[in-house]
């Protein structure tokens, strides 16, 4: 079985979905530390042919926190949401495919969640499911112990929870982990690498690795499906 773990992003980058799609089960990894400024509650769209950086409010984030228990903002969750679908509107209106991907982005913050974690994974899942996703997705707070191991010591200790045979892993990974390490217990460490992906936008200059909302409104799902193979395991 292959296995990834990433961290519940908020609307991700098509090589989070990427690693989604070449394993059978991804488990979302909910009860590390919360990452300031990083994109669990944060994205980029295209606006204006340019990159334009958009956050959840939340409340009271630190990375002392876990994902999971980080709320969203009660007091200005809303007022945000009808000001994103604003600008979604305003910069997507004219793409091929807006009509039914402004209703699936609508479908996932028109919910009520406890946490951010809930709302991100909520956004994976919906997306997953509108691109025909057969991965099984787990929260690492659910059933896997070892909590206090730290580094790769606990991917490892899920990786033979899961009894998997492949482990596979974002590129930024290659920092973090050795393969001696993983194959020790009987485990392949794979790191998914995604290749050039371009695509037909508004403007003459293409603006790549923005969130796959962007992609999604300017490809069918056949073209996506594509995107998503598009890729090295090194």
């Amino acid at each position: 079985m292959k296995l990834a773990i990433m961290q519940p992003y908020f609307f991700p980058y098509i090589g989070y979905f990427q690693l989604i799609n070449a394993v059978d089960k991804f488990i979302f990894y909910d009860d590390v530390n919360f990452i300031m400024k990083g994109w669990i509650n944060r994205n980029r769209i295209l606006l204006d042919n340019k990159s334009y950086l958009f956050s959840v409010p939340l409340q009271k984030a630190s990375r002392e926190k876990k994902i999971n228990e980080i709320k969203i903002s009660e007091e200005h969750f809303n007022k945000w949401k009808n000001k994103f679908y604003k600008t979604i509107e305003r910069s997507y209106k004219k793409a091929p495919y807006f009509n039914d991907i402004f209703i699936l982005i609508k479908k996932v913050l028109d919910e009520n969640y406890a946490s951010v974690s809930e709302l991100a994974e909520s956004g994976v899942k919906t997306i997953s499911n509108y691109l025909n996703s057969k991965t099984y997705f787990e929260n690492s707070s659910g059933k896997y112990s070892g909590i206090n191991l730290k580094g790769s010591e606990r991917i490892i200790e899920i990786c033979k929870k899961e009894k998997c045979t492949e482990y596979i892993n974002a590129i930024g990974g290659k920092k973090l982990y050795q393969k001696k390490n993983f194959e020790n217990e009987g485990v392949k460490l794979k790191f998914i690498k995604t290749n050039e992906i371009k695509y037909k936008q508004f403007g003459n200059n293409f603006i790549p690795d923005l969130s796959i909302i962007d992609v999604l409104m300017f490809n069918s799902k056949k073209e996506i499906k594509k995107m998503l193979q598009n890729y090295e395991l090194i």
